[in-house]
């Protein structure tokens, strides 16, 4: 599996490289007719697409934070939280995990 992901790096590598080598012409960058900025188009293509990545990295950053402090709360819950008694008034343990059915039934 690794093989394959360094595989498809390697791919994405080569071809923003050659998309770099290729798009060298200076294009002009105007923000909203208070400044501008020329540069070559590989530059700003490459600087959109890892601005992207970047924005895609902090969204699932802290969607992952905000799921891990769910859990956690959900865990302080249930630790939190008084055991049922089970049956019989004992005190609460572990089920079996297999039931077997008399030997007569068979």
């Amino acid at each position: 599996m690794s093989a394959i992901r360094f595989l498809v790096a390697v791919l994405v590598f080569i071809a923003l490289l050659l998309l770099a080598l290729s798009n060298t012409e200076p294009v002009t960058l105007r923000f909203f007719q208070v400044a501008s900025h020329q540069s070559p188009l590989a530059f700003v293509v490459l600087s959109a697409f890892a601005v992207g990545v970047g924005l895609g990295l902090l969204a699932g950053a802290s969607r992952s934070a905000r799921l891990k402090r769910q859990l956690m709360r959900m865990r302080r819950e249930v630790r939190a939280t008084p055991r049922a008694p089970g049956p019989h008034g004992m005190g609460p343990g572990p089920y079996p995990a297999v039931v077997k059915p008399p030997q007569d039934a068979i």
